[in-house]
């Protein structure tokens, strides 16, 4: 079960729009001239429009539903930072720097054809972006909008993007009862040259340590932004912890669904948190998460257990340092504290770290988090 076949199940228009990277097909030669399957097409979606993976990743070309628009019959070498991706197939129509525009226009055609043809049928629309993913390629009209560089001026045209499919449903008139939730799946890669934009000022980070692909909370905090007029409150914010994996759950709800035993077994409803309702306890237990090397953190109120020495990732230390440098292979830290995540407490708590790491083999033994 999918977010997808959920609500298709609850009269929903379904569609995604954007990168899919979840495979297309089966086997390392593809057939381009057969259907992909299996696809968006079989796990909910009724409709999908998009690139098979990543930007930065081949074969770069179109897919609609389950057949590519022009077959990758071309190559393309590798292309230097920042507008970087690598050689593979690609197909003769297919221009990175259209790609980003292209999607938004997709998008914004979905919801003004459901609009016309189904009026007061409700839809869903998954939206994930290839933008500001690398290739780093903002078009003509962004660059130098953001004064501080290429990589702002990509995340200008995300803004624009956004604010493309927001007037799609405000010339619908779908505004009120519409919800919109923009977020992200990590935090900010490298690739967006932090050396630069520190330069003017900026670190993507904010204060939090690390990014993109480490366990500390840089590579796991990310925006998320909801509106909804006609239920969550304008300018208001929640101090719950959530998880990507909790928008099953919520879903789930809003449609009047019970999720099933073997569904969203991470997911957690955080609609009362939308809704700005009083909690008596924390909407999840705990929350769990793992960097780019499979190294696990469990988090719960304002303790968060890493269980490997330094980032697990891409920043300093990286694995081979850590060890190089015998850092310890367990951390604990107190985020109401230390947000930081520089002043390792381990030691001084045990009782802490083995209660969490308790939970997190409890959870590995059931196979899930969320209680049934």
């Amino acid at each position: 079960m999918t977010v997808a076949s959920l609500l298709k199940e609850h009269g929903y228009k379904t569609a995604c729009v954007g990168k899919w990277h979840l495979g297309l097909g089966g086997g390392k030669k593809t057939d381009y001239s057969k259907p992909l399957r299996p696809g968006p097409n079989d796990v909910g979606f009724d409709y999908f429009f998009g690139i098979p993976a990543s930007l930065d990743m081949a074969p770069y070309c179109y897919v609609e539903n389950d057949r590519p628009t022009m077959e990758p019959t071309d190559t393309v070498k590798k292309s230097p930072s920042p507008a970087f991706w690598r050689g593979g197939r690609i197909a003769p129509d297919f221009k990175h720097i259209e790609v980003n525009p292209t999607l938004t226009r997709k998008a914004v055609e979905f919801i003004d054809k459901t609009a016309k043809q189904s009026p007061g049928s409700p839809f869903f629309v998954y939206f994930p972006l290839a933008a500001p993913h690398t290739p780093i390629v903002p078009n003509a009209e962004f660059i130098g909008k953001s004064g501080i560089g290429v990589y702002g001026d990509f995340v200008c045209e995300v803004d624009w993007t956004v604010g493309q499919v927001m007037r799609a449903l405000e010339r619908n008139n779908l505004v009120e009862n519409t919800l919109i939730i923009l977020t992200s799946d990590n935090g900010c890669s490298p690739q967006a040259d932090f050396a630069a934009l520190a330069k003017h000022g900026h670190y993507p980070s904010y204060r939090f340590r690390g990014y993109k692909a480490d366990i500390f909370e840089g590579g796991h905090r990310i925006p998320f932004i909801a509106r909804w007029p006609k239920k969550v409150k304008a300018q208001t914010t929640c101090d719950e912890t959530i998880c990507l994996t909790d928008l099953m759950a919520t879903a789930a709800e809003i449609a009047g669904r019970t999720l099933p035993g073997n569904a969203g077994e991470d997911s957690v409803s955080i609609l009362p948190a939308l809704l700005g309702k009083k909690l008596d306890k924390p909407l999840r237990e705990a929350t769990v998460h793992h960097s780019v090397n499979g190294s696990f953190a469990i988090r719960q109120g304002k303790w968060k257990l890493e269980l490997c020495p330094g980032s697990g990732g891409w920043s300093a230390p990286k694995p081979k340092d850590a060890k190089k440098q015998n850092l310890p292979a367990i951390q604990l830290y107190d985020l109401s504290i230390d947000i930081g995540e520089r002043k390792n407490v381990c030691k001084q708590h045990p009782q802490v770290v083995k209660r969490l790491t308790a939970l997190l083999e409890k959870y590995k033994q059931q196979g899930r988090s969320r209680n049934l």
